[in-house]
């Protein structure tokens, strides 16, 4: 049930906005956005717990394809998933005020930020518990589909390490110090209540963070940094730079190194990449077995990740602050004749 209504929501949701909302459309990436959503959670995620359906004709036919085994489960689904798509909704009016005649406000931001890393690390969460085949891959679409839908709301961070690097490059003068910790927060709290919706979809099971077999906290360390750093200098430079900027794979580039970086770490840190992510599994956890302390151990690496990043960053994109050229406009005729005169 809650699988359904929680991606139910998240498909209606990127429909709303890649699709309709006016200040994010037209835009070349909708399709991307929509379908991604699908590989988040039927295919891997949500799809070990419920089936994946998310439409009431999907259920339907199944229903039906299975008649002689009994018949009457998509009348069940199709309520869930009804209730889904008017969390949307709601969901929509509250992060696009502007969409119906209110101003752009913080909520809607913060509010941005909250579920853009709760249903990131809900489907961390189903797809660890599920024991997906290729969990990096629904996780990583589970970003991508996030930050196209909301990236012009809050720029889309979803992770405290993100914001830090975007704060520490300057290049974002909106992003205040208190908005920065602002961000954080909602991005914690949002990892939290997922956290606890993950482990209550699976009766309380939960899984412990910290280094893998054989691996020691040294090598989380190092594989921590690199992976953070990648991921940070990535969202730096395809969505901050004024000259390297994307709009239209932007959001592909920087889910792209969750694909990379948790196939490559997986093993040695299961490759979090997030501090929000570290806390919301020790919080899933209940903190025990040392949760707490390494989800610090992992969080200060990530920030200090960031940082290097953002320092990285300034110094590769030095041209973003150089002054434009003037354009030096042509002297007309009589110009001319005055100044030969």
């Amino acid at each position: 049930m809650v699988c359904e209504i929680l991606y139910t929501c998240m498909l209606c949701f990127v429909v709303l906005n890649v699709a309709a909302a006016k200040k994010n459309t037209p835009n070349n990436f909708y399709g991307l956005a929509i379908g991604f959503v699908i590989i988040a959670a039927g295919v891997y995620g949500a799809g070990m717990a419920s089936g994946g359906c998310f439409n009431p004709a999907v259920a339907i036919g199944i229903d039906l394809s299975s008649y002689h085994k009994g018949f009457g489960w998509c009348f069940i689904f199709m309520i869930w998933e009804f209730i889904g798509s008017m969390l949307a909704v709601g969901l929509f009016r509250v992060v696009r005020p502007e969409e119906f005649g209110a101003e752009k406000n913080l909520v809607a931001e913060l509010t941005s930020e909250f579920l853009g890393t709760f249903m990131l690390v809900v489907t961390v969460g189903l797809n660890v518990m599920g024991r997906t085949p290729d969990g990096a891959w629904s996780i990583a679409c589970a970003l991508m589909s996030m930050i196209y839908a909301l990236g012009d709301v809050s720029g889309a961070h979803f992770n405290p390490a993100v914001t830090v690097a975007i704060l520490i490059s300057g290049r974002c003068k909106e992003l205040t110090p208190a908005k920065a910790g602002q961000y954080m927060g909602a991005q914690v709290a949002g990892a939290m209540a997922a956290a606890l919706t993950y482990a209550g979809i699976y009766n309380g099971a939960s899984f412990k963070l910290g280094p893998g077999a054989k691996f020691s906290y040294g090598g989380v360390a190092v594989a921590e940094f690199v992976f953070t750093f990648l991921l940070c200098f990535v969202v730096l430079s395809v969505a901050v730079s004024a000259k390297t900027s994307n709009p239209t794979m932007f959001g592909l580039a920087i889910g792209s190194c969750i694909t990379c970086g948790v196939n490559a770490i997986g093993a040695v840190s299961g490759g979090a990449l997030n501090p929000a992510v570290a806390v919301g599994i020790a919080t899933g956890h209940r903190f025990a077995d040392g949760s707490f302390c390494a989800a610090m151990t992992f969080s200060v690496v990530e920030l200090i990740a960031a940082a290097a990043a953002a320092g990285v960053f300034g110094i590769t994109h030095a041209v973003d602050l150089e002054a434009p050229d003037k354009k030096v406009e042509p002297e007309t005729a009589d110009k001319k004749a005055e100044a030969e005169a």
